[in-house]
């Protein structure tokens, strides 16, 4: 007589680094999904069924496109905690962007503009190490009105042009890189 159970197929076991970073991306899938809808109802202001289907469609799709991103590149409790540190970097960065907008405001306003506008390229190394926090560094450069990333080598070195003297400044663009290394968990002091 035959014995079907010992003809079945074994299957092998699991690999436990596959299974972890299935559980990963799972767990930031629903955390992304979830956030992305939260965020969409707090800004459409709107609880009908169409803004809620639409809203949990777009939430949906928007998850599944970039859970690769994060679940390869942090875990959830790091993705958490850089979360909370943008939230605390946002405004501060709100308002160096307001400062920016004065200061160039001022010089286009000055009668003596001409003397004043010094543009000119500032070469600098990173100390970041991540894509992401070096990402975020260079468009939050971008974002400061007067200074522009123009470039980000492989190596980290940042070259970014800069409208005046005082929008090149070494130091503040040196504190902006310290915000943002405390963001991505990247300071080092």
């Amino acid at each position: 007589m035959l014995n079907l159970e010992s003809q079945s197929r074994q299957q092998p076991p699991a690999n436990p680094k596959k299974t972890g970073l299935r559980k990963q991306r799972r767990a930031t899938f629903i955390f992304m999904a979830t956030t992305l809808m939260v965020v969409w109802v707090m800004l459409s202001g709107r609880l009908d069924a169409f803004h809620l289907g639409f809203g949990v469609l777009c939430s949906l799709l928007v998850a599944y496109l970039s859970t690769d991103l994060f679940a390869t590149h942090f875990n959830l409790i790091n993705l958490n905690l850089v979360l909370l540190e943008h939230v605390r970097y946002l405004p501060w960065l709100f308002w160096q962007i307001f400062l920016a907008n004065l200061h160039v405001l001022k010089l286009a306003l000055s009668p003596r503009m001409h003397e004043k506008l010094d543009p000119h390229l500032v070469r600098f190394h990173t100390r970041l190490e991540s894509e992401y926090a070096q990402t975020s560094f260079a468009q939050s450069i971008t974002l400061t009105p007067g200074t522009i990333t123009v470039r980000v080598l492989p190596d980290g070195v940042f070259i970014v042009h800069a409208l005046d003297e005082d929008s090149g400044n070494m130091p503040a663009i040196r504190y902006m890189e310290h915000k943002v290394a405390q963001t991505f968990g990247e300071d080092k002091s």
